[in-house]
């Protein structure tokens, strides 16, 4: 019997949130919102004012998302190919957008982060193994914040183990100050310090008129082996496209106790990451192409670490210098973000108290699981001889492998009347959705194919891609069938807007679990077969390499 189809709005105190210290007033590092203030906001001045204390979530998540390993991956694409692959950045920008939008939509509706979700709507296992894929996935993400830090203190003459350690000391203190406009505060100075990189843009001369063709006008660089750009520009796709940021913003705009009633405000704040973020990458794809183009050092990338050599050589040493700062910046970003998206996971899933307005003390799993996760990445980074380079491809490629379920169970959680009621999906943003999980798949499985198979050539990756171009189509094409000889009795009806703003996702005991139709277990049946062994197989094939096999 479906119980949605007359939603009323909650009333009362009731409230699914797992944390009672995420309720109460807004307090972002820019002003502060009253709980219960919920009056119109006439004229620019009282909306700016508003739209300064809800920014944040949005900034935080999308330039912690330009981060060491995006670094590596931009500066690659301008120093062997130029700007000829920007147009791939204009094609993120709604899938951004969208997947972002999604979990901003669960997370303020619900009060309850994106892992105890799933596991609550889809039982044990996912929810443990979405738990543990980002905790293992994550922290070896840290691990390449601590490369990217380490390399750009060597740039920079600072010696390598004092250097990360107190890095790694400033990420924990920023965190742990048991105040969350303090830590927003600081995020926001590292946010701006991101800004670097547009000064770097113009000195190093880049050539304004080929970036803006190649920003629209989709094309493969000239004379280049398919399969190399292929896999660069899955890299793209993976390091702008990553699973901790859905867990991250979900959990965090939860701790920031932002409602429906703002959701417009933070919508405003998305997209200004997202601009942020373009821009950010554009700019670094931009300067190593203008630097390196007709020099011995084009199409020969090395690292973050030669970038900035080069930099500092061809364009002048304090660009090299503010690179390198801006690598530093950038990873240090990377790692609060990606560390808590972790110890908010696990507290929603354990049910520990996981909130940044908690003293250290009054949370102490929550700290001691970001601690833990800072800790052991600084150490690897630090062992002598330790393979940093297969740790980054190994993370690259278990994130590409992941991203794909992280997408479907948001589609399947965006589409749960129980969960949502009146801010489902709607079909046309299902449809988007289901398209860009059917790419994300067909990218996972190229992805992993060429870790197994170095040698994999062009042909056999646009096989893939039309293969499963057909079989995506064909797949969708039933599902349409399905959707309309299925009754109609299970939609949500339509709702006044003040209604829908206070409707709020009863707590997690009252929702019945769902029950899965067979095509949908039979879909999750395969997804988990799929992850399971191209995991085992990704694992496998970095542990050779790292033996020398």
């Amino acid at each position: 019997m479906d119980t949605t189809s007359n939603l009323v709005p909650p009333t009362g105190p009731v409230s699914a949130v797992l944390d009672s210290a995420h309720v109460g007033d807004i307090e972002g590092a820019m002003g502060t919102i009253r709980l219960g203030d919920d009056a119109p906001r006439r004229g620019v001045r009282a909306k700016l004012r508003t739209l300064l204390a809800i920014l944040g979530p949005g900034l935080i998540v999308m330039v912690g998302d330009n981060d060491a390993g995006a670094f590596g991956t931009y500066t690659q694409a301008g120093q062997n190919y130029g700007t000829t692959l920007l147009w791939t950045l204009l094609l993120l920008v709604p899938v951004l957008y969208v997947n972002q939008e999604m979990v901003l939509r669960l997370g303020v509706v619900t009060g309850v982060g994106h892992a105890r979700l799933i596991l609550e709507r889809f039982g044990k296992f996912w929810g443990a193994f979405s738990v543990i894929d980002l905790f293992i996935l994550n922290a070896l993400t840290i691990v390449t914040e601590f490369i990217g830090i380490s390399l750009g203190l060597q740039y920079l003459g600072i010696p390598q183990i004092p250097g990360v350690i107190v890095a790694a000391v400033l990420v924990l203190g920023a965190v742990s100050t048991g105040s969350f406009k303090r830590f927003e505060r600081v995020s926001m100075v590292l946010v701006a310090g991101s800004l670097l990189l547009v000064p770097i843009f113009f000195l190093s001369g880049p050539n304004l008129g080929e970036m803006a063709t190649n920003f629209v006008l989709p094309g493969m660089p000239p004379g280049s082996q398919l399969s190399t750009v292929m896999l660069l520009i899955i890299g793209i796709v993976g390091t702008t496209v990553a699973p901790w940021q859905l867990f991250f913003q979900q959990s965090y705009v939860i701790d920031k106790r932002i409602t429906p009633r703002f959701m417009n405000y933070e919508k405003v704040d998305l997209w200004i990451g997202i601009l942020m973020v373009i821009v950010g990458a554009a700019a670094i794809i931009g300067f190593t192409s203008a630097t390196f183009t007709g020099r011995p050092e084009f199409g020969n990338f090395t690292d973050a670490l030669g970038v900035a050599e080069g930099l500092g050589k061809f364009v002048g040493p304090g660009v090299g210098v503010m690179f390198a700062i801006a690598l530093i910046d950038a990873s240090i970003i990377g790692a609060a973000a990606v560390g808590l998206s972790t110890s908010y996971a696990l507290g929603d899933v354990l049910g520990l108290k996981h909130s940044l307005h908690r003293k250290p003390w009054e949370a102490k799993g929550f700290y001691a699981v970001f601690a833990a996760l800072l800790g052991l990445a600084a150490t690897i980074v630090l062992i002598p001889g330790a393979p940093l380079g297969l740790l980054t491809v190994g993370v690259q490629t278990l994130a590409g492998v992941l991203l794909p379920s992280a997408t479907v169970f948001l589609l399947l959680l965006c589409n749960d009347k129980d969960v949502l009621g009146p801010w489902v999906n709607g079909k046309w943003l299902n449809l988007f959705t289901s398209v860009v999980v059917a790419v994300l798949v067909m990218l996972s499985i190229i992805l992993t194919a060429s870790v197994l198979f170095p040698d994999i050539t062009g042909e056999t990756i646009l096989s893939i891609l039309g293969g499963g171009s057909v079989l995506g189509i064909l797949v969708g094409a039933t599902a349409l069938v399905l959707r309309r000889r299925r009754p109609a009795g299970d939609a949500v009806l339509p709702m006044e807007h003040s209604q829908r703003l206070r409707w709020r996702m009863p707590p997690l005991t009252l929702l019945a679990r769902p029950e899965l139709s067979t095509g949908r277990t039979i879909g999750l049946g395969v997804l988990r077969a799929y992850l399971i062994l191209a995991m085992v197989l990704v694992v496998v094939r970095v542990v050779q390499l790292a033996l020398g096999h």
